[in-house]
């Protein structure tokens, strides 16, 4: 049978034109065409990603293998091994994929390196044997090519701030995942979980990320905390997935650019310090894209949301309770102004920026103070009532004092004229009696 193909295909190369060979159309057709008994996958990858599609043909099998990309014959190889036909041996003149391509002598298994947006399409796998042939149809779709640039991306980064690579990887996707920042290796993570690292625990990594490193288990994004200018460089993603026949390397490039801002200038931008009924503003920094989402929190509440010119403020009860009416934002850099500022206003203020490559948390403290002139004006008041007061007192006091000593004075002074005119009295008193007793002694001396 499998005899039978070959000569068969040997035939119709005889009858070849120059695009695909009559013979390969006919086993295109046979075995490999969507919808005629094949079976059909599909797979997305990153530009300048690398996809191995698999045969599943172990090194002991003899087949044939033919490799198709939109109906035209890239790629084949014969299950001896000493034919090995790539591009120009299909009888194509295409440079698409010159030095792009590598065929496994082995399993016959296709890997295109440094994939881009024009190789997707649909490539068909045709295997032939002795007992017939078979057929695949893999769907290969090439996104745009994947970087986070702080550079000539949407917002800066500010010495302190949290960045989060994000990935868009969804749970359990990739076999391994590791990241590189500058050639080193500072976080792995295997899809099963079963062995993780990150910074000091990786191999060769040094002190520099020791307890900034956090690497997500669901979506395998590294965010970097408390960033410092010395972690300005380019980090590496590199993604080993493996999903049934289709295998996929992928290496994603991020370049974060600190920039250098004093710890005075900085300091001023994210601590805030204001006198309560002033206005104060915290400022985001420069901002590129202005349709990067940006939300504000406040201890934790989210307080109001920006993206593009569509924006909300205070959906929460609490929020609008505690802020209502006295929040505003700037619709071009997403900035956040508080009107009218009370001491309840005091806190930690948060900023998350995030777009579909990376997110950056920024925090800011604000202190609010009470107005002291008003109460110094009210103590001064208080203070000179009080004086007053005291002073109306102790003159009263005074008054009363002196009123007293006076009235004692006159009643000691009545008390001795008093006292005087009853020991005048009391002188007379004798002499009356002794005269009164002298005539009643006359008056019985004549009586007699």
């Amino acid at each position: 049978m499998r005899i039978m193909m070959l000569l068969l295909i040997s035939e119709r190369e005889a009858e070849g034109t120059e695009h695909t060979a009559p013979a390969e159309a006919w086993a295109l057709n046979l075995w490999g065409s969507s919808g005629v008994g094949s079976d059909e996958e599909s797979v997305s990858v990153m530009e300048r990603d690398s996809v191995t599609l698999h045969t599943g043909v172990k090194t002991t099998q003899k087949y044939d293998v033919i490799w198709f990309f939109n109906k035209t014959c890239i790629a084949r190889i014969s299950g001896n091994l000493s034919y090995i036909p790539i591009n120009v041996l299909c009888n194509i003149d295409n440079e698409r994929f010159r030095d792009r391509m590598v065929l496994d002598h082995q399993t016959g298994s296709l890997t295109i390196m440094n994939i881009t947006n024009t190789d997707s399409g649909e490539y068909n796998r045709v295997l032939l044997n002795s007992s017939g042939g078979s057929g695949t149809v893999i769907s290969v779709t090439v996104n745009v090519f994947f970087i986070v640039d702080t550079d000539r991306g949407s917002v800066s980064v500010m010495e302190g701030d949290s960045v989060t690579l994000l990935t868009g990887i969804q749970t359990n996707q990739p076999e391994m995942i590791k990241w590189y920042f500058n050639g080193f290796q500072i976080a792995v993570i295997t899809g099963d979980l079963s062995y993780t690292c990150t910074d000091v625990q990786c191999k060769d990594a040094d002190e520099r990320f020791r307890d900034r490193l956090k690497l997500d288990h669901q979506t395998v994004s590294l965010t970097i905390m408390n960033i410092t200018n010395t972690d300005s460089g380019l980090y590496q993603l590199e993604i080993n997935s493996r999903r049934g026949s289709i295998s996929t390397f992928s290496t994603r490039i991020f370049i974060v650019v600190v920039s250098g801002v004093s710890a005075a200038e900085r300091d001023e931008i994210k601590r805030k310090s204001v006198k309560e009924g002033e206005s104060v503003t915290l400022y985001t920094g420069e901002i590129k894209n202005p349709n990067d989402l940006k939300m504000w929190y406040f201890n934790e509440t989210l307080i109001a949301e920006i993206t593009g010119d569509q924006s909300k403020i205070c959906t929460d009860v609490r929020c609008e309770e505690r802020f209502r009416d006295r929040l505003e934002l700037d619709h071009q850099t997403g900035s956040l102004t508080i009107t009218n500022t009370r001491t309840t206003d005091s806190g930690d203020y948060k900023l998350n920026i995030t777009s579909g490559r990376f997110s950056i948390k920024r925090s800011f403290s604000v202190s609010v103070t009470a107005d002291r002139t008003g109460i110094y004006a009210a103590v001064s008041a208080v203070l000179m009532f009080l004086v007053a007061s005291a002073g109306l007192i102790y003159f009263c006091k005074c008054h009363s004092r002196r009123k007293y000593i006076k009235t004692q004075q006159s009643h000691q002074s009545n008390a001795v004229e008093d006292s005087s005119s009853n020991q005048s009295v009391e002188a007379n008193t004798p002499h009356e009696s002794s005269s009164n007793q002298t005539e009643s002694e006359a008056a019985s001396e004549t009586l007699t």
